[in-house]
């Protein structure tokens, strides 16, 4: 779990970009399992699911407008992550993990009119997420671990249609999390 700034790159049906969007703080969620897929235990695949909310927020001074987006997403991720080094106890990684998002909750509002984005066909595709980053993992028992991490994505939208709205995510991610062995494992992490 953790803290996502997302920001938002939107075209419009014309191919306009929207200037004036700033990025906004959500929440993340994420369950998952790794699995070791070498000998020396320094490659590791992970499959999970994920819980993502996203938004921003911006003005237009010269049509005084407001408008905001927040959005729900859940989806499934797969990844793949490397040791890098150890200090003592404390590991260092890598990663890179795609995940196929689909939202489920999502509004926009635009000066006091709030619409609801879910089964819009703009808005209501699945998007795709390629994400990369690092974590440092430390052992706090036999069968436990605690985690800090960052990951950078960015989405690449399936739309549908020529003349459709364009909607793309960047997402800053800073997590913390804990890696619980499976019982009778012991396993190194």
């Amino acid at each position: 779990m953790g803290t996502t700034v997302s920001s938002f790159n939107y075209e419009n049906s014309r191919g306009e970009p929207l200037s004036n969007l700033l990025p906004k703080s959500k929440s993340y969620y994420g369950i998952g399992y790794r699995q070791n897929i070498n000998s020396r235990r320094t490659l590791f695949l992970s499959l999970g699911a994920v819980y993502n909310n996203y938004g921003a927020i911006g003005s237009e001074a010269s049509i005084d407008n407001f408008f905001e987006w927040d959005l729900s997403y859940l989806g499934l991720k797969a990844g793949l992550g490397i040791k890098l080094f150890e200090l003592r106890d404390l590991s260092f990684f890598a990663n890179l993990s795609v995940a196929s998002e689909f939202l489920i909750r999502g509004t926009q509002t635009i000066n006091n009119d709030v619409y609801n984005l879910v089964g819009e066909k703009e808005f209501n595709n699945n998007i795709f997420f390629l994400r990369g980053g690092v974590e440092m993992q430390y052992p706090i028992s036999r069968s436990t671990a605690i985690f800090v991490g960052y990951n950078y994505g960015k989405s690449v939208l399936i739309s549908s249609g020529e003349n459709s709205e364009k909607l793309t995510l960047n997402a800053h991610q800073f997590g913390l999390g804990f890696i619980i062995n499976l019982p009778k494992c012991y396993c190194s992490y």
